[in-house]
């Protein structure tokens, strides 16, 4: 296994599934003292963060697997609870700079995201020529695959292996034109020219779009 850096309350359920965690980060509200005490006693290193502090403990967990050179991210327990707010704000970091041409994913039992974003010129701008972004994205057929224009239109989008294909065709900020494809076997791919493109599978164990 990886490097594994728990944020804050997420450590208690890394352990309980049997995953210890090399480092704690965040502001440990969620562990309380009782909580850090039993980690410091079990040797697990933490870094604590003031509870006022402008980023989410996801977002220290983040940038401090990614200053201890990690080059890929698997992002868990980030969609689920009560709070719609903090998931949308976990599926933001996706965008976070320091993410930028690291492989990141979050993933729950039945969701898997991703950003996939279109190569730019040395001046930011994107590049319609050469070669497109491009995701392969690897599953059951029958499941479903939501492609969302993030921040500004899509561009150039192709798509292969969907139910309902594009071909180098735009996805617009607002209509849900990119809601519930449908996977037609057990690869799909996705490219795109222009912009940045939430990518979102999820396990459709009802057999049909939504």
């Amino acid at each position: 296994m990886g490097l594994v850096v728990a944020a804050d309350g997420g450590a208690t359920r890394a352990l309980a599934l049997g995953c210890r965690p090399n480092l704690v980060v965040g502001d440990g509200d969620s562990l309380g003292p009782d909580g850090l005490a039993r980690l410091r006693s079990a040797g697990i290193t933490l870094e604590l963060a003031p509870v006022a502090k402008d980023e989410s403990d996801t977002e220290l967990a983040a940038v401090e697997a990614i200053r201890r050179g990690a080059t890929r991210l698997t992002v868990l327990g980030a969609l689920g609870g009560p709070r719609l707010d903090h998931a949308l704000a976990n599926v933001w970091l996706l965008a976070h700079p320091v993410l930028a041409d690291r492989e990141t994913v979050i993933l729950d039992a039945r969701t898997r995201v991703r950003l996939l974003s279109a190569p730019a010129t040395s001046g930011g701008v994107a590049a319609l020529t050469g070669p497109p972004a491009e995701a392969i994205l690897v599953g059951r057929p029958g499941d479903l695959v939501t492609l969302l224009p993030f921040g500004q239109d899509a561009l150039g989008i192709t798509t292969a292996g969907l139910a309902f294909p594009l071909d180098g065709e735009p996805l617009r900020v607002g209509p849900a034109r990119g809601l519930s494809n449908l996977r037609t076997g057990p690869e799909a791919r996705v490219s795109l020219r222009s912009g940045r493109l939430l990518v979102i599978e999820t396990r459709n164990d009802e057999g049909g779009s939504t």
